[in-house]
């Protein structure tokens, strides 16, 4: 059930009074992982990481060093980079929107949930998509993939390609494409990633990879179980929309704070909580969907950021909320919580990213196609 704006105050309040979280900032406590009504989650030595032969929830210490696979090794062959551009005149999908810079909105007054956004317009973009091939990748194999949000993401590419060479996850294409400008409602990010349809899923299917297998030389799998997503912040429930409402072509899924929380814009009368929609009714009341997903929070995350007070701007409780709904329907997940840590952590990301991937990648077996 929806909580109430009123109700997650008192139980700040009532925690803050307990002692179990602390005020960083006006309106964003830092969360305490045993907080009454959170997901029981083993808590992990300072410093280690989920194991990758388990699903569950877990707490992270609050140092975060970077893994050794985050940064180039010596004598890790490298592969190669290939950069493309595309404008926003060429897509069917998205002919460009933005917002009027130093505007936002205004909540709807007969509907909380709605924001009114008076400043969107028509308005062109371009976006790079950054694509690695590893050295191992045989021409003309369908291989792998995942595809990465809000690119170029070097980490990303530096992480896969000694995971590689380790022998830890499959030979495998790593697509880093750029959102296209500005956040949240009335923007072309917020349209793209904040949508609660297959669209987002639909324009990297029919504009992306066509491009990308031209330009890197590649053969991209149909498998939809070689197909991975992975996303920061919105870029997070952008990865869970694709591979939600088309499981046909995605099934992996990686996410760090995702913005599982009310940001949908235009408003959507059949998704009217937009992504909150995914733990308060989604997930809970479809049959379980064939999704390994692999999802971060930390204590410090986003609390309530902008004007809308609708109750379902709390990131730790939406990722919260998503583990336990995960759990009821028997997914294969893992739930990160971790001390110490902001919204899309670059620290927490360095650290977990070798083990999260090597996580979202079990059981893969190629199917040739």
């Amino acid at each position: 059930m929806k909580p109430q704006p009123s109700l997650i105050l008192l139980v700040s309040a009532m925690c803050l009074s307990a002692g179990l979280i602390h005020a960083a900032e006006p309106d964003r406590p830092i969360r305490d992982p045993h907080t009454p009504g959170y997901v029981t989650a083993t808590e992990l030595p300072d410093g280690a990481v989920a194991p990758i032969d388990r699903d569950g929830n877990f707490i992270l210490g609050p140092t975060h060093a970077p893994a050794p696979e985050s940064t180039v090794q010596p004598g890790v062959p490298q592969g190669k980079i290939y950069t493309f551009v595309m404008r926003s005149q060429d897509s069917r999908i998205y002919p460009g929107i933005a917002r009027e810079p130093g505007t936002f909105g205004t909540p709807d007054p007969d509907n909380p949930a709605s924001l009114i956004v008076t400043t969107s317009h028509p308005a062109p973009y371009e976006r790079k998509v950054t694509v690695y091939v590893p050295q191992q990748y045989v021409p003309g194999t369908p291989a792998p993939f995942i595809i990465g949000t809000d690119g170029p993401d070097e980490l990303m590419f530096t992480v896969v390609n000694n995971l590689i060479a380790q022998k830890r996850i499959p030979v495998m294409i790593a697509i880093s494409v750029a959102n296209g400008s500005g956040d949240a409602q009335g923007s072309q990010r917020g349209l793209e990633y904040d949508t609660m349809s297959g669209l987002y899923a639909q324009f990297i299917e029919t504009e992306v990879l066509p491009l990308v297998e031209q330009t890197a030389h590649v053969t991209l799998t149909k498998d939809p179980d070689g197909r991975a997503t992975m996303g920061t912040s919105s870029g997070g429930s952008c990865a869970l929309i694709m591979a939600w409402y088309r499981p046909d072509l995605y099934r992996r899924v990686l996410t760090y704070s995702g913005t599982f929380i009310n940001q949908q814009w235009p408003y959507n009368p059949e998704t009217p909580y937009g992504a909150w929609g995914f733990h308060e009714t989604l997930i809970p009341g479809e049959p379980a969907k064939p999704i390994r997903l692999w999802l971060e929070v930390g204590d410090n995350d986003f609390y309530n950021p902008n004007i809308m007070r609708d109750g379902m701007h709390d990131w730790v409780l939406a990722n919260e909320n998503m583990a336990r709904v995960l759990a009821d329907k028997q997914y294969h997940y893992q739930f990160v919580f971790a001390r110490n840590a902001g919204h899309g952590d670059h620290k927490v990301r360095q650290q977990t990213l070798p083990a999260a991937l090597e996580w979202l990648w079990k059981g893969y077996r190629p199917r040739g196609g």
